[in-house]
């Protein structure tokens, strides 16, 4: 049996950039910096703006080889899509939607399962990113349950924080890519690390038990 190899430039940098897009128009509009009537054309940018972007990060994040990175693209990609769609069919003059509360409470829930994949691998920084994701969508949650201006507040500044620390990723990432070594600070530890800085051997000693490899998922 021959397994062959593709090297890609790693998808996370454009994943996060394009999650600081769409957390930031988001957040403008919770926050009241821009007008209701804005909200559709904050819907159509997310959908066409940060969906696809992400859809391609995750998909090529799993044929990078990256669960962590491939999961979180995906959900995140799909979550803009839903979040945009249902935004844009709202009846006239209805702010809120139950649905899309229990849609990106449970996104807030899902984001958790890559949260922890990061940090068992030490990827810190995608860590900390995905999991102010997930405090984000938890607190816009709150806000399409509810109504109330509070939880919009809350969400649209935690969001803001979540713009600031995903460009951070998205910089320090690329700069690796391109680098081949790191630039500014990504937090890597034990795995996450020998994965990036280790040598051929170190990249494929486990692949046979990898899935696409082994007989079963």
């Amino acid at each position: 049996m021959r397994i062959g190899l593709r090297p890609v430039a790693s998808p996370a940098p454009m994943g996060f950039a394009a999650l600081a897009v769409a957390t930031l128009l988001l957040s403008m509009l919770q926050l009241g910096w821009l007008s209701y009537g804005d909200g559709t054309h904050v819907s159509i940018a997310v959908i066409t703006f940060a969906f696809p972007l992400q859809l391609i990060a995750g998909l090529f994040g799993f044929l990078a080889r990256d669960a962590v990175v491939g999961t979180s693209m995906a959900v995140l990609s799909v979550t803009w899509l839903a979040t945009g769609v249902v935004k844009v069919t709202l009846p006239v003059g209805t702010v809120t939607s139950p649905t899309l509360g229990v849609l990106t409470l449970a996104v807030a829930l899902i984001l958790l399962v890559p949260v922890a994949g990061g940090a068992e691998t030490g990827k810190l920084l995608a860590s900390t990113v995905l999991l102010a994701a997930s405090v984000r969508f938890f607190f816009t949650a709150g806000y399409e349950f509810t109504g109330a201006q509070l939880w919009a507040t809350v969400a649209g500044l935690v969001g803001l924080v979540l713009c600031v620390i995903a460009l951070y990723a998205a910089l320090a990432l690329l700069l690796e890519d391109v680098c081949k070594r790191a630039v500014l600070p990504v937090f890597r530890r034990g795995v996450g690390s020998t994965s990036a800085w280790g040598d051929l051997r170190d990249q494929q000693g486990d692949i046979e038990s990898e899935a696409g490899v082994r007989e079963r998922l």
